[in-house]
């Protein structure tokens, strides 16, 4: 996998619609192309794995746009493309409103972007029935991959962006004045 200037990083995003044979449904006619994250987290610690995260991925060209409530992650992926996002179940809407859990509307946003990008949700520590109320809404709004809170650090969250690299992006991002790719969609399940 490339990133960046010939540096390795995981690949994949994803879109409702594939192009045939395989290629990018369509470029982005933007030519400063770095692979956008979109980090939310919902956590109280200040130095979470989302900041050392982001602090990894910078010199191999990811551009790691960290949010810590749904405001602030909406005004992200209003104003920039977002090719992978990890999205806290758990996230407030607002700072002034912790106990509002906005993460699912967060889902609902990128999902209705023209090429919706991989998402990655993080869930928290739940009853059953909640827990399977935010597996449901993962799955509603097509999540690559759900990690539970307790179980999320740097290690597992580079190994998910790494598949998800390889799925949706083919192993490979373009080097920096090289068009962006529209992410594609997942190939269709074995029947």
């Amino acid at each position: 996998m490339t990133l960046g200037q010939g540096h390795p990083l995981p690949s994949t995003a994803h879109a409702r619609h594939a192009a045939p044979g395989g290629r990018f449904a369509q470029e982005n006619p933007n030519t400063d192309c770095r692979l956008n994250l979109l980090l939310s987290w919902g956590g109280w610690r200040p130095d979470s794995w989302a900041d050392r995260m982001a602090a990894l991925l910078e010199p191999l060209g990811v551009s790691s746009h960290k949010a810590r409530t749904a405001r602030d992650a909406e005004r992200v992926i209003r104003s920039t493309p977002i090719h992978v996002a990890v999205v806290d179940l758990g996230l407030p809407l607002d700072f002034g409103s912790p106990s509002d859990e906005a993460g699912a509307r967060l889902l609902d946003v990128l999902s209705r972007l023209d090429a919706p990008p991989p998402v990655v949700v993080v869930r928290s520590p739940r009853s059953s029935r909640e827990a399977a109320r935010e597996m449901s809404a993962a799955l509603r709004f097509d999540a690559f991959a759900v990690v539970d809170r307790r179980s999320a650090d740097v290690e597992l969250m580079l190994k998910i962006l790494q598949r998800a690299m390889e799925r949706f992006y083919h192993n490979r991002w373009p080097h920096p004045g090289a068009p962006c790719p529209t992410p594609l969609s997942p190939p269709p399940p074995y029947r």
